[in-house]
């Protein structure tokens, strides 16, 4: 088992969530070393891959440049591997606000922001409705609402997390969580444009997987040239928040810009 969970957690990939941690915790004040509270949210977000990658529900063979992990050991393995992932990254989580020498409600105000983003209201619900939505018709509105909640909750947690871990006062990190729902909707905007565009090689896993599903995408619905514009305009209004409020956040602000030029 550990050998799975080794497998999954060392694959090559963007780390762009724990990237949005520490810029975050860095450009609101943090001087600490916020890496294992990064690492927690990574845990997080690859679990979800693997359970993502799983038959049951995309039934994918490529994540990140090689098999997925239920093609390299089996699928009880990956699907274990993928629960126990859940509890290590509250153990990496904890270890990293001790670190940190945050108090007990720092850590449960971020406890409470990572999980609340992973479950039922996040990404696990995100899930469910993206698995309902597959071969039907659905509005511009509704494909919102689903990534909003699948890539857009971890994604708007990352930085949230960023702001809590380096005392940000609440207005703050109010501002990080709609800078985060802006970039996260951005995100799949792009991932779905890639989707349709790349090549299993450039993304590192297998391309045209939402037309075989019969998926909507925004890429489907918008039109490519029409979706890339959709992602700019998030970006644009995430850094614009940042510069209205008075966030000298130059790291956020190039996140931002590397969700729209990216290529992979």
């Amino acid at each position: 088992m550990g050998a799975a969970i080794a497998y999954s957690l060392t694959a090559p990939g963007k780390r762009f969530r724990p990237a949005l941690v520490l810029a975050a915790y860095r450009e609101l004040g943090g001087t600490g070393d916020a890496t294992a509270l990064a690492a927690a949210v990574e845990v997080v977000h690859t679990y979800s891959l693997v359970h993502d990658d799983l038959p049951c529900m995309d039934d994918d063979d490529l994540r990140r440049g090689r098999p997925t992990t239920h093609r390299k050991f089996d699928v009880p393995t990956a699907t274990e591997a993928g629960f126990r992932m859940v509890p290590l990254s509250g153990h990496v989580l904890a270890a990293g606000a001790a670190k940190l020498g945050l108090g007990d409600r720092q850590l449960s105000a971020i406890g409470v922001e990572l999980y609340r983003a992973a479950g039922a209201s996040g990404m696990v619900g995100g899930q469910v409705l993206d698995l309902e939505a597959e071969g039907k018709d659905i509005s511009l509105d509704q494909l919102e609402r689903i990534h909003r909640a699948k890539t857009g909750a971890l994604i708007t947690a990352s930085v949230v997390l960023g702001a809590l871990a380096a005392g940000a006062p609440r207005e703050t990190v109010e501002v990080m969580r709609q800078y985060g729902h802006h970039i996260g909707l951005a995100f799949q905007i792009v991932d779905d444009v890639l989707d349709q565009t790349a090549t299993s090689s450039e993304l590192g896993k297998t391309a045209g997987k939402d037309a075989a599903q019969h998926k909507a995408t925004f890429a489907t619905l918008l039109g490519v040239e029409a979706a890339m514009d959709a992602a700019e305009r998030e970006a644009d209004r995430a850094v614009a928040l940042l510069r209205e409020h008075g966030l000298d956040c130059i790291i956020l602000e190039g996140l931002a810009r590397f969700i729209v030029e990216r290529k992979r």
